[in-house]
């Protein structure tokens, strides 16, 4: 009798013990998954490129913070035996580009290449484009191929975000550059924005660089952030009434760039400005019409133009306007305030533009559309009076001659290629088996004012992008069945 009640209390102990163990085991992993759950949710929170985005992502952030936390690198070389054989080398850069819609598109892909060009000159490249049209996955794939960086230096790297906002927000687009800059301030080297027609290279960031670091020099830290290494931008002169043609092409003779912006002679009294610091002076020069239509920044003179008086860069805000008809600029549009004005004007921020005389070319950079000389001397227009022909808009009455059918494109070729070769299915995929291509964030669908077939048409990319990346970022049969030669009016 004894000993079976021995044996029911030993059961009985038994017993305890493992319901006791199970309690214990369950409440460490429920504690395991908060803390994860808090974690991850602390990381997606702190990434502003990812914290307002339902899609999956593939940034390594626990790497990324390291990163970023390191001091600031020098711009100038340091002298140790790992110092780095060029200014770009390992540099940190953020772009941003304002791109509305598919109308610039052609210039958007040059663009794109120049920055591509910078990661393999050795920087660290990430690229975000602020738009309000979303691409097939087959152009995401396409541009994927493109702008996938193999420099095989640790310090070189390159990213692509395209961020969508609601259409309404039209001219504001350019706006949104600048929160995502000074939330970023410690974590990049340079920072560059712009409108997405203007072909920036290596030379370009090369050049400014040297050049700050040259103003830097001869002014002293401090006072250098009154001023900052500018752009001009420049169009070749083609003859306004013929297309160049095999019989025309005799035509480019004579045809230079131009900087269409900067009229007026002499010279030096009405189109350039020479710069009053007597210790700058002797080498650099100012334009008169300092507009830009983009502009690049250390984070240094970021920093120094949040606390400047009467500048406040870091606060988005609407272009000067007239206070009797609010919808009339006095200083240029939202795009030519965001990009240049609110900087330089005198009236606010006032920093000076400064245009190296020596180097002067390698900070000129094309304006792609190649068109905006043809208004110079047009009512309304730079150079133009009343009585000077008319500036002639679009009236959609336009009727454009379709190019030959036989021409090869570009997406047409890409989607060929693919189902050609569907064993390079691993190409977007980092060495942590995670989707490494271009990101597409959705701040907000909601609030994307469409008709309801364009509303369909734009989640049904959105949801196909969100495949897409799901498995690994590879084009399936009902990706690559488009139309190549429409595919934009869909959207």
């Amino acid at each position: 009798m004894s000993a079976a009640q021995g044996n029911h209390r030993g059961r009985r102990a038994s017993l305890s013990t493992l319901r006791l163990g199970i309690l214990l085991v369950t409440s460490f992993l429920f504690g395991l998954a908060v803390c994860s759950s808090f974690f991850l949710w602390k990381i997606h929170n702190n990434d502003p490129l990812l914290s307002d985005s339902h899609l999956p992502h593939y940034h390594n952030v626990a790497s990324a913070k390291a990163e970023f936390t390191k001091s600031e690198t020098a711009l100038q070389p340091s002298s140790s035996s790992s110092s780095p054989t060029s200014i770009l080398e390992g540099l940190r850069i953020l772009v941003t580009i304002a791109s509305f819609d598919f109308m610039q598109l052609p210039h958007l892909e040059e663009v794109l290449d120049g920055f591509r060009d910078l990661c393999y000159a050795g920087s660290k490249v990430d690229i975000v484009i602020y738009t309000t049209v979303i691409y097939p996955v087959a152009f995401i794939d396409m541009f994927n191929d493109r702008m996938r960086c193999n420099n095989p230096s640790p310090n070189a790297g390159l990213t692509t975000t395209m961020i969508l906002k609601p259409n309404h927000v039209r001219l504001h687009l350019v706006d949104f550059h600048r929160q995502l800059f000074y939330e970023r301030i410690d974590q990049y080297d340079v920072f560059i924005y712009t409108e997405d027609d203007i072909r920036i290279s290596p030379t370009t960031v090369a050049a400014y660089l040297h050049e700050t670091n040259r103003v830097e020099s001869i002014v002293g830290s401090q006072h250098a952030t009154d001023f900052n290494v500018g752009i001009v931008r420049y169009e070749y002169d083609f003859p306004e009434n013929v297309v160049i043609t095999d019989k025309t092409r005799h035509a480019t003779e004579n045809v230079t760039r131009v900087y269409w912006e900067h009229l007026g002679k002499p010279i030096f009294e009405k189109a350039v400005d020479k710069v009053e610091d007597e210790a700058l002076s002797p080498y650099y020069i100012s334009m008169h019409l300092h507009h830009q239509g983009m502009y690049l920044a250390t984070a240094s003179l970021l920093k120094a133009w949040k606390d400047r008086k009467n500048c406040r860069f870091d606060e988005i805000r609407d272009r000067p306007s007239n206070p009797k008809n609010p919808s009339q600029p006095t200083e240029g549009t939202q795009r030519v305030w965001m990009s240049s004005q609110m900087l330089y004007g005198g009236r606010h921020c006032g920093v000076k533009q400064l245009l190296p005389v020596d180097n002067f070319g390698q900070l000129t950079v094309l304006h792609l559309p190649n068109k905006n000389y043809r208004r110079v001397g047009k009512q309304g227009r730079i150079g133009g009076n009343d009585n000077a022909p008319k500036n002639e808009f679009s009236d959609g009455t336009e009727v454009f001659q379709r190019s030959h059918p036989l021409l090869l494109k570009a997406l047409e070729l890409h989607v060929e290629m693919k189902k050609e070769f569907p064993n390079l299915q691993k190409s977007n995929i980092g060495d942590g088996g995670q989707y490494t291509g271009v990101r597409v964030v959705d701040t907000d669908v909601k609030r994307h004012h469409f008709h309801k077939d364009h509303k369909t048409a734009f989640e049904k990319r959105l949801n196909a992008y969100k495949d897409y990346v799901s498995r690994g970022g590879y084009l399936i049969e009902s990706d690559m069945n488009l139309d190549i030669e429409g595919w934009t009016m869909e959207a």
